[in-house]
């Protein structure tokens, strides 16, 4: 299997964004950490951002349906309470990834 990068390949011009950024971490590697961290800290809130607008709906959808067909109300509850503990388990691995990076 054949990396196409751009020291292979004449035709293929880096992108500006990626040009910037191997400047800015070749001129100054404290800099380049402490970007590297920055966005570490940034993915780990957008991950606890995520995982809360992600149980939200879970629990509103199992409202939902709850109200819809009272009946089902124990299956629901116990497929939202499973979901949501997926999702929460997920984005504390996720959390604790971007601090242990981060530090």
């Amino acid at each position: 299997m054949t990396i196409i990068t751009t020291r292979n390949n004449p035709n293929i011009q880096p992108s500006l964004s990626m040009t910037t950024l191997n400047i800015l971490l070749q001129a100054a590697p404290e800099a380049g950490m402490a970007v590297a961290k920055a966005g570490a800290v940034i993915g780990a809130g957008l991950a606890a951002m995520g995982a809360g607008i992600g149980i939200g709906r879970i629990g509103g959808s199992a409202l939902e349906s709850i109200a819809r067909q009272p009946e089902a109300k124990g299956d629901i509850v116990s497929n939202m309470i499973l979901a949501a503990a997926l999702v929460e388990g997920v984005a504390l691995g996720a959390v604790a990834l971007g601090f242990i990076v981060g530090l």
